[in-house]
């Protein structure tokens, strides 16, 4: 049997991400699922004939209800209320709907595909990661975490530094400053940007993602910001939280009890507020 992924949400991030994974060629089987009737048929059309140019052997099944995908091994789930352009907007301010969104998901999709890896995406995605393994029960549920702000990070320092990408050359031996405050700022700052000017953040986080499926299903076990199940101090449950871990079909280990205690409190507050949003969504969707 071949690896089957499933890409549930079609709308601005779901298309690029199933988009990038198809010509990253990490699966013999795709499912596109969006509840918009035609939306996951027209697309499917698309991939079909990104399959026929790339000359490459891929089923690809459309469905407009979560309970049509079986058997898959890994779903990226991408549905959800988006941010709105030019408006002042939190991902926090997302909860209550994305909530039902992801509470539904949790409930039917689970039993068909049990032995599924699940990648949240849906904003906030640390509470909706923390909320999905909650409901479903499922095992391996990570949120996408921090690695796209990762990537946006070393394109910042790339340009500071004036060195490729894909190049690490350390402070020291350059004798070049880093402007901490200007990083943190464009990273903090560039998805907002974009989504004002273009509606949506779309092939950055899309590339992200694969980075991290990929890493699962090939079990590259590279290391990512995910936002993985920890129980930490002064919380009474595990939260999906971002910590450097390896990633593979199987996480871990993590870089937790390396960090400095000054990081490690940073994290826990952080916690904090992913688990008073994951509250809000039970509440949402009446679990609590």
């Amino acid at each position: 049997m071949g690896v089957h992924i499933a890409v549930i949400g079609n709308g601005r991030i779901g298309r690029p991400t199933a988009y990038t994974l198809l010509n990253e060629r990490l699966a013999e089987e795709f499912s596109v699922v969006d509840t918009r009737p035609g939306l996951a048929w027209a697309f499917g059309e698309e991939l079909s004939h990104v399959a026929a140019s790339l000359k490459y052997d891929v089923k690809i099944n459309t469905y407009e209800e979560d309970e049509g995908v079986e058997e898959a091994d890994l779903v990226v789930v991408c549905p959800g209320k988006p941010r709105i352009p030019g408006v002042q907007m939190d991902r926090r301010d997302l909860v209550a709907a994305n909530a039902e969104i992801i509470n539904h998901i949790a409930e039917v999709m689970p039993s068909r595909n049990p032995v599924a890896r699940w990648v949240i995406v849906t904003n906030p995605v640390d509470a909706m990661a923390t909320l999905f393994r909650r409901v479903s029960g499922a095992d391996f549920v990570i949120g996408t975490g921090d690695h796209p702000d990762t990537l946006r990070l070393r394109t910042k320092l790339s340009r500071d530094f004036g060195v490729p990408v894909s190049s690490v050359e350390y402070l020291s031996e350059t004798g070049k400053g880093l402007d901490r405050e200007g990083a943190v700022g464009y990273v903090r700052g560039v998805s907002k940007k974009l989504v004002d000017a273009i509606g949506g953040t779309e092939v950055g986080p899309a590339a992200g993602f694969r980075d991290i499926v990929r890493s699962i299903l090939q079990d590259r076990r590279e290391v990512y910001s995910v936002a993985q199940p920890l129980k930490l101090p002064g919380l009474p449950e595990e939260v999906n939280v971002n910590v450097p871990t390896h990633v593979g079909m199987e996480l871990g280990p993590n870089i937790w009890d390396k960090l400095p205690e000054e990081e490690q409190a940073n994290i826990v507050e952080a916690a904090k507020a992913i688990h008073a949003n994951y509250l809000t969504g039970l509440r949402a969707v009446g679990k609590i």
